[in-house]
Order: C-alpha cells, then sequence, then structure tokens
C-alpha cells in the first residue's frame, strides 16, 4: 500500500511540473523575462519587475510539484518544517534555473527541464525518506 502511495506521488508531481510549466504561466512566461519589460515597458521604474514575475511564477511551481508530498506527509502524521525549507529552495532554485533559460540565455529548454526533474527528484528523496 504505501509503495502504492509513493508511486502515486511520484507520477502526480512529475504531472504537476507539466502542468504549472507549460500550462498556467500564462503570462508570467513572458513577464519573467527582462526583454519583455524593455519592449513593452522601457522605463527605470520597470527594471526589476521581471523579477517579480520569475520569483512568483518559481514559487507556483515550487508549491505545485511540492503538493503530492505534502498530502502525503500530513497524512502520515510527519513533521512539515523541512518540507516548508524544501519548498523555499526549490523555489530560489527554479528561479535561477528559469533565469539562466530566460534571461541569461545560457541553457536550452533541455538542459531547463533536465534540471527541473532532478528538482523533482530531489523533493522526492528528501522529503520522503
Amino acid at each position: 500500500m504505501m509503495n502504492n502511495m509513493i508511486f502515486i506521488v511520484v507520477i502526480t508531481s512529475f504531472f504537476l511540473h507539466i502542468v504549472d510549466d507549460f500550462y498556467l504561466q500564462g503570462i508570467l512566461a513572458s513577464m519573467k523575462q527582462k526583454e519583455w519589460w524593455e519592449e513593452h515597458y522601457n522605463d527605470e521604474l520597470y527594471r526589476h519587475d521581471y523579477i517579480v514575475a520569475l520569483l512568483i511564477h518559481s514559487m507556483s511551481w515550487s508549491f505545485m510539484v511540492h503538493l503530492p508530498t505534502l498530502v502525503y506527509l500530513y497524512l502520515n502524521g510527519r513533521d512539515l518544517n523541512f518540507f516548508c525549507f524544501s519548498l523555499l529552495c526549490q523555489s530560489l532554485s527554479h528561479a535561477l534555473i528559469d533565469h539562466a533559460k530566460a534571461n541569461r540565455h545560457t541553457i536550452n529548454l533541455v538542459t531547463d527541464q533536465m534540471l527541473h526533474a532532478f528538482q523533482i527528484t530531489v523533493i522526492l528523496i528528501t522529503n520522503l525518506i
């Protein structure tokens, strides 16, 4: 029974990654790019607004992929302190990865997605063990 629950957590986490990273981003996909702000709002006032969009998307993504783990931990009466730490760390990691792709142009989509898959793997291993 426990193995089935963990399997469901794993596949759901990866599915929710796809949902959040490709379907739910909406305007954030553009707004997390510094170039978009320069093109649409070329004003000193907005020069760092892409960072806010990047962080909002990253927090959304991190919460989404952590959600199955949260349910699993809660249903099994496990402590959530490390979970909260993981949520924050993976949000920041996701922002750095997306920044490298969207703004620095130092990685491509393949590398971006491999790094996100690695993030999810780290989330699952560190929170479920």
